[in-house]
C-alpha cells in the first residue's frame, strides 16, 4: 500500500485543527493513535510547528504515513510507531498530549477499553486527550444519518458501532481524565476534550 486519500480527512481536518490550535496551544509532544492515511499529521503538524507529533497505526498503514510524512517534509512529524490500540504494547511516553480520529467506533469495545488504558498509562500530568469522531448520547443517535451509518458498519463487522458518549467518558474517568469539553462538529461528529489533573 502506498499513499493512500481519505476525503473525510480533507474536509473535517480544518474545523478540527480550529480547535487543536487552542487545547494544543502549550503542547509539545502528541501521540496520535490511528494515523491512518498520515493526512491529518501532516496537516496538523504544519499549523502547529511548535508541536512534535508522533504518528502510530498497525503496520499495514504504514507505507500510507509514510508516503504523506515524504511529502510534506516537515521535522516534527516523526515515522509511525506499530500500535495496536487495544493491545498491551505501548511506546514509554509521558506524552503531553494524544489525539485521535474515527476510532472508537471501528474498534471492538474491548480494545476501545484497552486504548484508554494505554492512554492512562502514556499520557503525562496535566495531559490532554482529544477524540473526534460519532458519538452517542444516552443510547440516542444524534441525527438520522448517524442511525445509518451505525447500521452500515454492523453489516461491515458486527464489533463496530457508533459509541454512547457516557461510556466513553466513563472510560476516561477511569484514567484520571475530566472531560473539558465537547464540541459539536460538521457532519454529526464531536470532539472531545479530557484533561489530566496535575496530581
Amino acid at each position: 500500500m502506498e499513499k493512500q486519500f481519505s476525503a473525510a480527512c480533507e474536509r473535517n481536518r480544518d474545523p478540527i485543527l480550529q480547535i487543536l490550535r487552542e487545547v494544543f496551544a502549550d503542547r509539545r509532544h502528541v501521540l496520535e493513535i490511528g494515523s491512518g492515511t498520515g493526512q491529518h499529521a501532516v496537516h496538523f503538524a504544519a499549523h502547529l510547528p511548535h508541536l512534535r507529533w508522533q504518528t502510530s497505526d498497525l503496520p499495514r498503514n504504514h507505507s500510507s504515513i509514510i508516503a504523506w510524512q515524504d511529502e510534506a517534509g516537515l521535522p516534527n512529524v516523526m515515522p509511525p510507531l506499530a500500535l495496536d490500540a487495544g493491545g498491551d504494547a505501548w511506546p514509554a511516553g509521558p506524552f503531553d498530549a494524544v489525539f485521535s480520529a474515527n476510532t472508537c467506533h471501528i474498534m471492538a469495545w474491548h480494545e476501545v477499553e484497552g486504548m484508554f488504558a494505554g492512554i492512562g498509562r502514556v499520557l503525562g500530568r496535566d495531559g490532554v486527550l482529544c477524540i473526534y469522531g460519532p458519538f452517542n448520547y444516552e443510547g440516542k443517535f444524534t441525527s438520522e444519518s448517524n442511525a445509518r451509518f451505525d447500521t452500515a458498519l454492523k453489516e461491515q463487522a458486527p464489533h463496530m458501532g457508533i459509541r454512547d458518549v457516557e461510556e466513553v467518558n466513563r472510560l476516561a474517568r477511569e484514567q484520571g481524565l475530566e472531560l473539558q469539553a465537547d464540541h459539536a462538529m460538521p457532519a454529526n461528529n464531536r470532539l472531545l476534550v479530557w484533561r489530566r489533573g496535575r496530581a
